[in-house]
């Protein structure tokens, strides 16, 4: 396994220097937002060349969730993420993560009461699932579908809940994303949801239970690590986290020695 990550902003801004940065820093890949990726895939390439560290996925750079309420703001959406789909075959990118929709709705915070039914919302997710499958089949990328917790989504909240997806449409480049975070609120052991679903899961997001820094709080990374190594998994880990201390950049580091440590 090797870990990525996300942008930071004490990262540089310009794209070859942030490249050098995450050489120097040592991570092994970078999950870049998707319509950086697009707006500058010319500047990515040759920062890719000059420093050997991979883009690995995107996540971000669109305007429209798959499981949007608003069908004009879905299906623009879904043109977005095929661009940024053609864009990761050009730097072999592996996927782009997508979750049914981030802030949009929750059944835990007022109002409460959905402008779309439930069945709504599962025809609205299926229908741009098998549009993604098919754009990832001919982009020779996979979509990476993200379960958010339920103060961040009301559609897709646990492993269980994408696996039913993928399964029931019978998607064959879609796979499960499993977010340590979002995890830690919804599943009832982290390992053993990983292990459940150890065939559909091709990345993963690390942040410790409170959204911030890996280390800094109480997940136990060594153990899932472990179980994940059991299970066969080879994909990337990559930090999607904020950062709090005096020094961020050096509680980022230090976060990241933690993590390579505790995959020993």
């Amino acid at each position: 396994m090797k870990i990525g990550t996300q942008n930071q902003a004490f990262f540089p801004e310009d794209i070859k220097e942030k490249f050098r940065y995450l050489q120097e820093a040592g991570f092994d890949g970078f999950e870049i937002d998707g319509k950086l990726l697009v707006d500058h895939l010319d500047e990515v390439k040759e920062a890719m060349a000059e420093t050997g560290v991979p883009v690995t996925t995107a996540c971000g750079g669109y305007n429209g969730w798959i499981g949007d309420f608003i069908e004009e703001r879905r299906e623009n959406g879904l043109a977005e993420m095929r661009q940024i789909l053609e864009a990761l075959q050009q730097v072999g990118g592996k996927g782009i993560v997508v979750p049914a929709a981030w802030g949009m709705f929750t059944y835990r915070l007022p109002p409460m009461q959905s402008p779309r039914s439930q069945a709504g919302d599962r025809k609205a997710v299926t229908k741009s699932l098998l549009y993604l499958d098919k754009a990832a089949e001919e982009t020779g990328t996979t979509i990476f579908l993200e379960p958010l917790n339920r103060y961040q989504d009301h559609m897709i909240n646990t492993l269980a809940d994408a696996r039913s997806y993928i399964e029931e449409n019978q998607l064959k480049n879609v796979k499960i994303i499993a977010d340590f975070y979002h995890m830690n609120i919804e599943e009832d052991e982290i390992s053993e949801a990983l292990h459940e679903n150890r065939d559909l899961i091709g990345h993963i997001h690390l942040a410790d239970n409170h959204r911030y820094q890996p280390g800094s709080g109480s997940i136990d990374f060594k153990k899932h690590f472990d179980r994940l190594k059991q299970d066969g998994y080879e994909g990337f880990l990559t930090i999607e986290c904020r950062v709090r201390g005096n020094d961020p950049e050096a509680e980022y580091k230090r976060a990241l020695a933690f993590l390579k440590e505790s995959l020993r």
